[in-house]
């Protein structure tokens, strides 16, 4: 990595101040924030490659428009480093993704800058388009911009949004169309193709900069480029061009680190009022070679040296549970020709690649798409198939109608995988996977599980497989608790059956998935004090094991449940509602995420937060 010398950075601190710069000096100081983003990702890891590739984008943006009274919406909101370091948050970008300090994806709280929160993609057209409107109804006159990237306009919600958009000529709007081919994965899909085909046709490229000179040069000229373009893109790439079909007045291909042809191009497309998108071309982590040369990695690639790209190896740990799912499922996929991998965009953030690499004919990428994704695992399930529909448990949220309707109304055999389950960490409220056990417990017909380790996760898998209904299984994130798993035969573990992990006297600790090692070490604290803690391991949310917890009836007075997930609807209110309707005299103290949404920090400053760390549970299980 070669060095600059700061010449501008600190010197800007807002929109304001970037304008006063001139227009040829752009360039530069476009490297310095790049720079910047990557010295302080260095020692603070983010989303780096995302970020660096939409440098030129957010910096052109701000050049050109009047924020924050024009509105920037930026879909995937990982892509937006460089607009905060821009408004006013350079220093506090020291501390993004920590504890207390800035969120990494755009927060309204945060900024009047940051026009919309996005940590989920697909949507900023939507959102642009309401803002568009609200500001025509209120007589003021702002523009809004949608910046979407990184795959996202393969959601449904974009054209969802661009279909409502385009039927009104009057929504002065722009999309800006940051086609970088990448989600955190390689993008995949027609529309993909399509983009491609867009991008390197050589005959409409030759015509295309032609008539950009023309443009930027003569205002007139503007609606005469859009006619022609138009006639010679159908005529050339023969096909007429998706967006256009939308109601929108495509413009491209721009390059996307190109900042003063952006400045020119923006400045064009300001000028008229009416749904537009602009198709920038841009390489994801633009500027730096080993975020260049591998992609996935560099996504979000943890601490690493900047000079040399020496990623540094995090304190060695225990096997990742998506590790486990992933050979779980290539191991069940030799043994039972039916199994099929599902993911939308997470091949390697799910390690479904595993299986991939063995047999790609059997995983299917769909995109970012969550609602087709379990959509389609039902018609993979209802053709005799059983598909494992991998999905972070954030996202899983978008295809709640679809589990219901199509999956557990159907009985169809889907195991719906939910990674990421309970708090995630640094990634903040837009990523916990809080809600999962609830919103899944209350559906008929699915079974809801949660593993407590890593072998736990692997025969919940094979059971799943066994069952012929819908099946959920949600785990954590990261490490597990070190578990042997490699190469174990798979156990049929009893549908709606717990087991004991620790006996005890005095009281007992309910807990599911992550919370059972927490509640393991906080009982060995509880010893030393001299308090008897036996310790119970769920395994289910749905059903719940009733001849287990009848048993704790007739054994303890005091108990506590610990889930890492939300308390409203969540384990410990069925736990507490199953004594209640007993009419078992038990004093029950739930433990668990309170109705609250938490923000960032490392996992093991929000369990400490939230009270369910083993210091929690101890003070929890003295007090009772």
């Amino acid at each position: 990595m070669t060095h600059l010398e700061y010449k501008y950075l600190y010197s800007i601190d807002s929109p304001q101040e970037l304008k006063q710069l001139p227009e040829s000096e752009l360039p530069r100081y476009c490297e310095e924030v790049r720079q910047y983003i990557i010295e302080e990702c260095a020692k603070n890891p983010g989303h780096l490659a995302s970020s660096l590739g939409a440098v030129e984008i957010a910096v052109a943006l701000h050049y050109v428009y009047d924020t924050p009274y024009d509105k920037i919406v930026w879909d995937v909101g990982h892509q937006a480093y460089a607009h905060k370091i821009i408004t006013g948050r350079r220093e506090a970008f020291r501390q993004n993704r920590r504890k207390d300090g800035i969120s990494g994806f755009p927060r309204m709280a945060e900024s009047e800058y940051d026009a919309f929160g996005a940590g989920h993609a697909s949507v900023s057209i939507s959102a642009a388009l309401g803002m568009v409107k609200a500001a025509k109804l209120r007589g003021e006159e702002r523009k809004a911009v949608a910046v979407i990237g990184d795959g996202s306009m393969t959601g449904g919600l974009a054209f969802e949004g661009m279909n409502n958009a385009g039927a009104d000529k009057g929504s002065d709007i722009l999309v800006v169309l940051n086609d970088n081919n990448m989600a955190i994965d390689r993008s995949t899909g027609a529309l993909n193709g399509y983009l491609l085909h867009l991008s390197t046709s050589p005959h409409y490229n030759r015509f295309k900069q032609r008539m950009w000179a023309m443009l930027s040069a003569v205002p007139p000229v503007l609606r005469f480029c859009q006619k022609v373009g138009n006639a010679v893109k159908h005529g050339l790439l023969q096909n007429s061009n998706l967006f256009e079909s939308f109601g929108f007045r495509y413009f491209g291909r721009v390059d996307g680190h190109n900042v003063r042809e952006l400045v020119r191009t923006f400045r064009a497309l300001k000028r008229i009022k009416e749904p537009k998108l602009l198709h920038v071309l841009t390489s994801k982590g633009h500027g730096y070679r080993p975020a260049e040369d591998n992609l996935p990695v560099w996504h979000a690639p943890g601490r690493y040296n900047p000079d040399t790209g020496e990623r540094v190896a995090s304190a060695g740990g225990h096997d990742r549970y998506q590790d486990v799912f992933g050979q779980t499922l290539l191991d069940l996929a030799r043994r039972d020709g039916r199994v099929v991998g599902v993911t939308p965009a997470m091949p390697s953030g799910c390690s479904m690649n595993i299986m991939m690499g063995e047999m790609p004919d059997r995983c299917f990428d769909v995109g970012i798409a969550e609602s087709h994704a379990v959509t389609f695992s039902a018609g993979l399930a209802a053709g005799g198939l059983v598909p494992f529909c991998n999905i972070y448990s954030t996202f899983m949220q978008r295809a709640y109608d679809n589990i219901i309707h199509d999956v557990a109304l159907q009985r169809l055999p889907v195991v719906l995988c939910l990674d990421r389950g309970g708090l995630v960490g640094e990634d903040g409220a837009t990523h916990h996977g809080a809600f999962d056990l609830a919103y899944l417990s209350c559906i008929p017909n699915v079974v809801v599980a949660a593993p407590s380790d890593e072998r736990e996760l692997r025969n919940m898998m094979y059971t799943a497989l066994c069952h012929g209904a819908p099946f959920a299984i949600r785990y954590p994130r990261g490490g597990g608790r070190g578990v042997e798993w490699r190469g174990c035969e798979f156990e049929l573990l009893p549908i709606g059956r717990g087991r004991v992990l620790r006996e005890g006297g005095d009281v007992a600790v309910l807990a599911i998935g992550k919370g059972c090692d927490a509640a393991m070490r906080a009982a060995d604290m509880a010893a030393a004090e001299g308090v008897d803690v036996a310790v119970y391991d769920l395994r289910y949310a749905k059903p719940l094991d009733e001849g287990l917890l009848q048993e704790v009836a007739t054994k303890f007075s005091r108990v506590v449940t610990v889930e890492d997930g939300v308390l409203r609807g969540g384990v410990g209110e069925a736990v507490t509602k199953f004594f209640a309707d007993a009419g078992a005299d038990v004093k029950v103290t739930t433990l668990g995420i309170d109705d609250r949404f938490v923000e960032q920090g490392t996992p093991a400053e929000l369990y400490a937060e939230c009270g369910y760390d083993a210091e929690g549970i101890l003070q929890s299980i003295k007090q009772i």
